[in-house]
């Protein structure tokens, strides 16, 4: 009897090595270049604010020094495929799969996600993984492709080419949300970002940058990307101590004994 193997699981956008290819094709582009810029400026504000002694990185696709701003003392980044790395100012450049991180559990202090569950066959397995590496109140930093943003015209239009980012299954900032509540992480900030069209013209993607700040301020949900700051709570045991009877209890029961110990003797 032949057994067949079980096929691979293929993701659309295609092989890991060809999603991180494109990717990074894509942040060479006039678009993915201000892209990146903004994104750096998210993440120079918010890493500041997280601290401890390890900081992991999964996903690099830009030559952006993103985590330049953090003051962890050891920053790592950690590749989804085998090819060359891109040049960068942190300590060490790893090479795993996010869906089976290769790192201890309750180890890391910091984990950013650089758009790693849009292009993941498995969003909730990475989401799993980083719960168990973090340490009690660590942080979990993730950057998503928004899928209600006005980039959703230009990703129907272009989403049969299997390119990314547009062939990616964009995840919304809600579902997100629910998914990192049901690891008992606890979101303490969210925002979107990038507010302009997507165009490929560099010079009218300049003109159009007040539309950052228009679009923080009125329509922050519609960005074409979202970063989410969740914190992994610590489930405190709270000891239950027995109810001790009163010592009025303890009299009267002592005091009933003893009458019907002394009636049993009259008795007999």
């Amino acid at each position: 009897m032949v057994i067949s193997a079980k096929p691979r699981p293929f993701h659309q956008c295609g092989t890991v090595e060809e999603i991180q290819r494109n990717l990074s094709d894509w942040y060479l582009s006039p678009l993915g270049q201000q892209f990146a810029q903004v994104e750096k400026a998210m993440l120079d504000d918010v890493l500041p604010t997280l601290f401890g002694y390890h900081l992991i990185q999964i996903g690099q696709y830009c030559d952006e020094a993103l985590l330049q701003a953090s003051k962890v003392s050891h920053c790592s980044i950690m590749h989804t495929s085998n090819q060359a790395v891109i040049p960068s100012m942190t300590d060490s450049h790893l090479s795993g799969q996010p869906h089976a991180l290769p790192f201890a559990s309750d180890s890391v202090d910091v984990v950013i996600l650089n758009h790693v569950l849009e292009f993941s066959l498995y969003p909730h397995h990475v989401l799993r993984e980083v719960e168990r590496i973090l340490v009690p109140e660590g942080h979990v930093v993730i950057m998503m492709f928004n899928p209600w943003s006005l980039w959703s015209i230009h990703r129907l239009l272009l989403r049969w080419r299997k390119l990314p980012p547009w062939c990616g299954q964009f995840i919304g900032a809600t579902r997100s949300k629910d998914w990192l509540a049901l690891l008992s992480f606890e979101v303490s900030d969210s925002r979107g970002y990038f507010f302009r069209p997507a165009l490929q013209h560099s010079a009218l993607m300049e003109r159009l940058g007040w539309f950052e700040s228009l679009g923080q301020r009125f329509w922050p949900i519609l960005g074409g990307g979202y970063m989410l700051v969740a914190r992994k709570k610590t489930v405190t045991l709270t000891p239950i101590r027995p109810k001790w009877a009163s010592r009025s209890r303890r009299v009267v029961a002592t005091g009933l004994i003893e009458s019907m110990e002394s009636w049993r003797k009259k008795a007999s």
